[in-house]
């Protein structure tokens, strides 16, 4: 490590610079959710090809973690984070200015593939954090990637009603070049040296997991709770939109800040990691996931009942994920992008598994059968972890 990295410290400023960007970065994957119901008439689709934008947008993420994340152990960060987020940026472009669906489908694979830039900040922030921090800055950096997430609807939603549903991919991509800019201005230049070529990069992947048991099943939970995460929020603006609500864009919009509120709620699972509690946290939150659909069932009645389960999903999932990567990031800190790359690929491999589940699952059997895929995947999860919890 050079004498520049030795002096690269990871200030309470930077650490919310970062977490703003992954924000930002891994929200632009988002904004098509609250608006599938008006995309689909936009486009003339049915419930299942309007559920393929979303899956895309997962799998193009997923292929982003798999083959462009892992080049962060080996090429210097800023400038790899930098142009990952001007590339982003141009998918939205293209997504703004689509007039056909396979248009659509190409920017929105193009940020998917792009937005990953999220995934190279977070094992970034795990390297300049000290040691004895690292689970709480990771926490910091994760909540602001699921807050992106969440508050993506929200604010999709609200544009949405104002100027119709391009105009949020015209102002995120304005937002995503000047973030560019100012990473630009305020990153450290870091380079992992590695003798590693690409192919050896990708293939030690692979390696790790063979290797680490502890990477297998955090991963695995990882991403049957992403799953359960995309089957909610994959079809909820159809149930909201439907009779007995009737709701607008905007207002569907306003159930990402039931879920931000339980995101902000998990934050301080990290800090629990880091003070030895990393089993006990996993445990609490996948009872938690399973118990969320018995509300989230409800939710076709009754709004509180929704909002309830919102609540207990985002705050389970949330504190898993934190984590699982907390936990992660103390083993191998030389190789941190592509644990992250490995860990990440299956997170996003069960998100988009989610959401083909649940759009398939509403079409045929409505929201019972979107709460009996969630309520399954969750039962399965907690069991795996209860046979696995030496990991």
């Amino acid at each position: 490590m050079t004498q520049e990295h030795k002096k690269a410290t990871l200030t309470p400023l930077l650490t919310l610079l970062m977490s703003i960007a992954t924000g930002l970065a891994v929200a632009s994957n988002y904004y098509a959710q609250p608006l599938l119901e008006t995309i689909a008439q936009h486009f003339a689709l049915s419930v299942n090809q309007a559920g393929f934008i979303v899956t895309v947008a997962q799998v193009s993420y997923a292929c982003g973690l798999l083959f462009l994340v892992p080049l962060g152990d080996k090429f210097e960060r800023r400038n790899m984070i930098v142009l990952m987020m001007l590339l982003a940026a141009a998918g939205m472009l293209v997504t703004a200015s689509s007039t056909t669906l396979p248009l659509m489908l190409f920017g929105t694979a193009l940020t998917g593939l792009f937005s990953v830039v999220a995934q190279v900040l977070v094992p970034l922030a795990a390297t300049m954090a000290e040691p004895h921090r690292r689970g709480k800055v990771i926490g910091t950096i994760m909540s602001g990637l699921l807050l992106g997430i969440l508050l993506a609807r929200t604010v999709a939603g609200a544009v949405a009603s104002v100027g119709g549903w391009r105009a949020i991919y015209w102002i995120a991509s304005v937002l995503m070049f000047i973030m560019a800019g100012v990473l630009w201005r305020v990153l450290p230049r870091y380079k992992q040296h590695s003798d590693l070529n690409y192919a050896q990069l990708l293939g030690s992947i692979f390696t790790l997991f063979l290797r680490n048991p502890l990477l297998r099943t955090r991963a695995l939970i990882g991403m049957m709770s992403f799953a359960n995460f995309s089957i909610l929020w994959t079809s909820m603006a159809f149930l909201l939109a439907s009779p007995p609500f009737n709701f607008s864009e905007g207002t569907i919009g306003l159930f990402g800040l039931a879920g931000a509120a339980g995101a902000l709620g998990a934050t301080r699972a990290g800090h629990l990691a880091d003070k030895g509690f990393a089993k006990h946290t996993t445990t609490a939150a996948l009872l938690l996931l399973l118990l969320s659909w018995g509300a989230i069932y409800w939710g076709s009645v009754s709004v509180g009942w929704l909002v309830v389960g919102i609540l207990v999903l985002d705050l389970a999932v949330q504190g898993v994920h934190i984590t699982n990567q907390s936990v992660i990031y103390r083993t191998l800190p030389e190789a941190r992008n592509r644990l992250t790359a490995g860990y990440m690929t299956s997170y996003f491999i069960g998100g988009a598994a989610g959401s083909l589940l649940s759009a398939s699952a509403y079409q045929h059997f409505g929201w019972a059968g979107v709460a009996g895929v969630g309520a399954s995947i969750a039962a399965v999860n907690l069991l795996h972890w209860l046979l696995n919890a030496k990991h």
